[in-house]
Parts: structure tokens; sequence; C-alpha cells
């Protein structure tokens, strides 16, 4: 089993498709299909069932897959171990982070990170803050900066670094805005905006208020903070946004005893040797949060 064709297999496993396979690969679909077949070869089994026009993993592919993940995961994790003895902070650096971390929280440390560590290639993906934990947990990222999940996921490891506290929030000429008291009961008048069930920001906000008997009215869900923040300040209904995020034309609306809060910060795959990029990355990261250290906007 060479490396290039367990990449290719992983890549059409994922995909779904040879053609997005080779796009991802940068090489034609005759290429990653030769590469595959010479796999099925060497392995005596078919990997794929092609199936109109989808690509189905065979039993021998579902059984193959994880292997596969785990033989490429260790060949990286011996590279950047043997890498790392040369004590030298350059090579590549893959990390995934939400876009509300990424536009609010990271600019100046990835400023200061890449002044300082001009050699390190840093590629940074922009995800749902759940598919970042399962891009880490699979290998496809080494460092994950997102709202950290509120339970243990896997084989993650986690990191916090910003408690950062949300408020309820609608437009300043809404209806809520206007009233010199509002209740509990007031909420379930009008739509919530608000990201989809089992995203880490929904949980945090269901179980502050599921004691006050809130029955949340949401239509289509909306997983980007500055989008939904938009939403709101046109008046379509109310949401939870962090307390940076609420400036005119949206306002904080005041609720006795709600507390609503999550944490954001690192997550690495615990099995998983960290590159010298990623501990210089994270400890900048962790200078941010130390009173009179790091960086400022």
């Amino acid at each position: 089993m060479d490396i290039p064709s367990l990449r290719a297999f992983i890549a059409v496993a994922e995909h779904g498709s040879f053609s997005a396979a080779g796009a991802e690969l940068h090489l034609t679909q005759p290429a990653v299909s030769k590469r595959v077949a010479q796999l099925e070869l060497g392995l005596g089994q078919r990997l794929f069932d092609r199936v109109g026009h989808r690509v189905l993993l065979t039993r021998a592919g579902e059984v193959l897959l994880p292997r596969a993940r785990c033989i490429l995961q260790e060949i990286s994790d011996t590279r950047r171990v043997l890498a790392n003895l040369r004590g030298l902070v350059d090579g590549s650096l893959s990390m995934v982070t939400s876009h509300h971390i990424g536009l609010r929280r990271l600019p100046p440390v990835l400023r200061l990170f890449t002044e300082r560590y001009p050699q390190v290639s840093l590629r940074v993906a922009f995800l749902d803050s759940e598919a970042a934990c399962v891009a880490v947990e699979r290998g496809e990222a080494e460092l994950g900066v997102v709202t950290l999940p509120r339970a243990q996921v896997g084989r993650l490891w986690a990191t916090p670094l910003w408690e950062d506290p949300l408020e309820i929030v609608v437009a300043a000429n809404h209806a809520l805005a206007c009233k010199s008291r509002v209740t509990y009961a007031d909420l379930n008048d009008y739509p919530a905006l608000l990201p989809a069930v089992g995203t880490y920001t929904r949980e945090a906000l269901e179980e502050a208020l599921l004691p006050h008997g809130v029955a949340l009215q949401v239509g289509q869900p909306i997983n980007y903070l500055e989008t939904i923040r938009m939403m709101v300040s046109v008046g379509l209904g109310w949401s939870a946004l962090p307390a940076s995020m609420v400036e005119a034309p949206i306002c904080a609306l005041h609720l006795p005893g709600l507390r609503v809060s999550r944490m954001l910060g690192v997550v690495q795959h615990r099995d998983r040797t960290p590159s010298n990029a990623a501990l210089a990355l994270r400890e900048l990261l962790g200078a941010v949060t130390r009173p009179g250290e790091g960086c400022h906007d």
C-alpha cells in the first residue's frame, strides 16, 4: 500500500466522487482511478461500487478507511517528530476556525505569528465549530480554534482561552426593546434567529432558557453570527449573540437571572504530536488571554 494510493482512496471515499477527489489532490480523474485500481489490485479486494452516478464503499472499503487514515496520520506524526528535533519553527501548519473567531479574535494573533515565523506556511480553513472539531479528530487539520464542545468529543484535547458571554438581542426599534420590563414569556411571541440544533452555541442557549419555559420559534437555522446580527438589526426576530457584537442598531434585553456563555479555545488530537509551528501558535494564543501580554488591535 503506497501513500499516494491511500490518499486517493481516502479522497474518493470522503467526496463520493473520483472527479472531486482529483480536484482536491490536483490530479486528473484517470490518475485517481489508476491509484485506486493499484490499491485494489494489491489488496485483492474491490474497495468501491459504482451505482449509477454514485461511488459507494464496499465492506472492504469501509474496513480500510479508518485504518488508512491512521496510517497517514502515523506517517505525518513521524515526520513532525523528526522535524521538531531541528528546533526550527517552519514547515506547514493547517488550522481550522469558525468565521466569528476568525474575524473577531484571530487577526492580531495571526498577524504576529506570520511576522515572527515567516518560514511557516499557514493554511486556515473556515468551518462551523462542530465541523472543525471533526476535521481535527480526522487529522485533516492540526489545530482548531473554535467554540468548545460542552462535553468531551472523541480523542480531542481542548484548551479554553476566552469566555464568550452571550446577550439576548433585538433591533433597537423592536417592540421588545420598547418595553420597560421584558419577561421570558415575551420571547415566545416573536421568532428566534438561531444556529442549528446541535451546534454548541444553540446548546448553551437552550440549556440557559430551559428552566424559564421559553418555547423557541425557530425557522431556518443560521450558523453565521454576522448574518444573524444583520437579520436581527432589520427586525426579523430576536437572538443570542456575543456581547462583543452588541452595538447599534441592535441592543441587549435584560432578563432576570439569565446568564448565557460559551467557551472559545483550541482543540488538538490527543494522539498527535504537535509540530513546532503548532506549539508556537498555541503559545501566542495563550498569551492573548494573560493580562499584559500578547498583542492588541
